[in-house]
């Protein structure tokens, strides 16, 4: 069923790209894995898939342990923190993920940073005016940007945002459109937005990472693993 599964979305994700003139290798496909079992991670993994997305630190902390063979010496497999991360969860999160992809303060930077670990990360944009959505206001990245390239175990790479759900893409697609016009005015090469519903309109704007759960593993279990 997972195989099918991401034949399909691979489908989805090469159809858009031509659309775009774009390359497969523009684009990372990350795999979000939250309240699965880590059963489900290694399944993936078997199939190919590299990249893996999670929103909690605690589950991941839960999970680690039983993918060892992902996250020891040699392994090839990268986790991305996709989910808020509190101040006071930095370090665990630091040893726990390679990337975070939503860094919205220079607090948050800083300690990070203190956790003295090589770190990737993005910063989360906020962009619309729902109160659920966490990430830096637009005009607060210039600062933000220049807090964390002063942060030496961080490394810089792009933006992230949340638009709001819809299930018609179009909806989505003035977001990713601006995101995409944020990280060229700030250099930023990187650009993770879109989800299994709207993928394609995110692949369009010019995302390079997508973040897909539902399309590939059905839906959530109710209960974390």
């Amino acid at each position: 069923m997972l195989r099918e599964r991401l034949n399909q979305v691979e489908e989805r994700i090469h159809s858009a790209i031509e659309r775009a003139g774009r390359r497969r290798s523009e684009v990372t496909l990350i795999a979000v894995t939250k309240k699965f079992p880590a059963s489900v991670t290694l399944e993936a993994y078997a199939l190919g898939l590299r990249h893996f997305g999670e929103n909690y630190v605690q589950e991941f902390e839960a999970k680690h342990a039983a993918l060892a063979s992902l996250t020891g010496p040699g392994a090839d497999a990268v986790f991305h923190l996709i989910g808020h991360l509190q101040s006071n969860k930095t370090r665990i999160a630091a040893e726990l993920f390679q990337v975070i992809e939503t860094v919205d303060s220079e607090k948050l930077a800083r300690r990070l940073d203190q956790a003295a670990t090589p770190l990737e990360v993005m910063i989360e944009v906020k962009l619309s005016e729902e109160e659920s959505k966490a990430g830096s206001a637009p005009e607060a990245l210039p600062a933000l940007i220049d807090a964390i390239r002063t942060c030496a175990n961080l490394r810089l790479t792009g933006l992230m945002t949340m638009p709001p759900w819809s299930d018609d893409p179009e909806q989505t697609r003035p977001y990713f459109r601006k995101l995409a016009a944020l990280a060229r005015t700030h250099g930023l090469a990187k650009l993770s937005m879109g989800m299994s519903h709207d993928l394609e309109a995110a692949i369009e704007e010019g995302a390079t990472h997508i973040r897909v759960g539902t399309a590939l593993f059905g839906p959530r279990p109710k209960a974390a693993p």
